[in-house]
């Protein structure tokens, strides 16, 4: 069953973010995840939330999007996205 991991960015870096941009894609490959939303245009329709830059991350499984999260791969960029970055996360499971 796939897995979605989708991010509400508010970048307070631009900068850093662009490194971390750079950086953290690669290893979203490696873990077999694509993007199929990278900071484009949000919306919000109903509810508190305030989208920023919203970025959504297919995996195969669960348990692939998680061995990404807390990959050693992805420690590097992850600990640069949370200094140049305010982000919401959440982990969901596709049908």
């Amino acid at each position: 069953m796939p897995a979605y991991i989708i991010l509400n960015v508010e970048v307070t870096d631009p900068e850093r973010y662009g490194e971390y941009a750079k950086t953290g894609a690669p290893t979203v490959a490696q873990y077999g995840g694509r993007y199929l939303a990278r900071g484009g245009r949000a919306e919000k329709l109903e509810g508190g939330l305030e989208p920023k830059r919203v970025v959504v991350i297919e995996f195969d499984t669960a348990d692939r999007a998680r061995a990404w999260w807390s990959s050693s791969e992805y420690a590097g960029p992850k600990a640069i996205r949370q200094s140049a970055a305010l982000t919401d996360t959440i982990l969901v499971e596709g049908v």
